[in-house]
């Protein structure tokens, strides 16, 4: 009787088994190559955020400099705690609570702030000015990195990463895109810019003149649809980042912001995973009032981080503060200057430094 034919692998014959082999050995080393590629590519954007990040530190005069009205506003703090003596702790916590709501930290935290301070004199946990003035400081860190989390961006894992840029008229949002795209081009990224939906000539104009003096690309589309395009050509000529204009739009406009919802929807069909970032450009004049703007946009197309503008000529700074306390999102960039150079990462401890010297 004849054995079973059992055919075990490595004993198969060359022209059948051995062809097979040679063929998963090729789609291994394949698949091989493209985690090393797509590894690569996260250590670029991993690499890209830090040095972003880093860069910020050695900027603090300019941070310093662009808050030279908030720090005004609350420089009555020094002036309160320098000759503060037990018996005078209420009158100081309520001027203190004051300085904090003229500035816009907003009720909400001005009293929270103003009640831990409170306990923690109480408990004589602080017993002179400046350690009133340390835990000052030390309640607002806290609040901005609990709450904001990572300030960096996330720009995935693979190019190009997509970034898109929302927010009303007039808040600085193609500025802002610009100012982003000088700060990569002078890191050596390669960057494409989108004129998005953006209905007025007059922004598309604007965001051509962004593109010549950063030397960045553009792709601009005559349907107003350039978004899918530019993605589709950043992936196959090798950008490293598509930052996606969009039109300026009012929270209050419900038509104009359900249309947000299609350009995301078309940049994940473009690219699966994008965008990588949805930054919404918040005017930081406008202080408090910023509130209602960043829920919307959060509510309708999920914004990722905030690019808080125009904070050299405010004395609101506390701005900062409000809009992470309230929804949990990270501040990313800040605008202290009308210079390219002006846009800066936002790093939470220079920012209590630059407002509490």
């Amino acid at each position: 009787m004849a054995a079973p034919s059992h055919v075990l692998p490595f004993l198969s014959p060359a022209g059948g088994c051995a062809a097979s082999s040679a063929r998963a050995h090729s789609g291994y080393r394949a698949g091989l190559l493209r985690c090393s590629a797509a590894a690569g590519q996260a250590g670029f954007f991993t690499r890209l955020g830090r040095l972003i990040k880093e860069k910020a530190k050695s900027d603090v005069e300019k941070l310093f400099s662009g808050f030279s009205k908030t720090r005004e506003n609350l420089s009555v703090v020094d002036e309160l705690l320098t000759y503060w003596n037990l018996a005078d702790t209420d009158r100081v916590l309520d001027d203190l609570e004051e300085a904090l709501l003229v500035s816009d930290f907003g009720p909400k935290i001005s009293f929270r702030i103003v009640d831990t301070l409170r306990e923690e004199i109480r408990d004589g946990k602080l017993k002179s000015g400046a350690e009133i003035k340390a835990a000052l400081k030390r309640c607002i860190l806290e609040l901005l990195t609990s709450k904001g989390g990572n300030s960096e961006l996330n720009l995935g894992f693979r190019k190009p990463a997509v970034i898109m840029i929302v927010g009303v008229n007039g808040g600085g949002k193609t500025t802002s895109l610009g100012k982003l795209a000088y700060r990569f081009k002078n890191e050596g990224v390669k960057v494409l810019m989108a004129a998005g939906d953006t209905f007025r000539a007059a922004a598309r104009d604007q965001l051509e003149v962004w593109a010549e003096r950063t030397g960045s690309e553009i792709v601009i589309d005559n349907d107003k649809k350039a978004q899918p395009p530019a993605v589709k050509r950043g992936k196959r000529e090798g950008f490293d980042v598509v930052l996606c204009d969009t039109s300026g739009r009012l929270h209050t406009n419900y038509g104009l912001m359900e249309e947000l919802v299609s350009c995301k929807k078309v940049l994940a069909k473009a690219l699966p995973g994008a965008p990588n970032e949805i930054l919404l450009v918040l005017d930081g004049t406008t202080g408090l009032n910023m509130l209602q703007q960043a829920r919307e946009f959060n509510d309708v197309v999920g914004v990722t981080g905030f690019i808080l503008t125009k904070l050299d000529g405010t004395a609101r700074g506390g701005c900062v503060v409000s809009v992470v306390d309230e929804l949990g999102i990270p501040v990313k960039f800040i605008g202290v200057g009308e210079g390219m150079e002006d846009l800066q990462p936002f790093d939470a401890e220079a920012f209590v430094e630059a407002i509490f010297p």
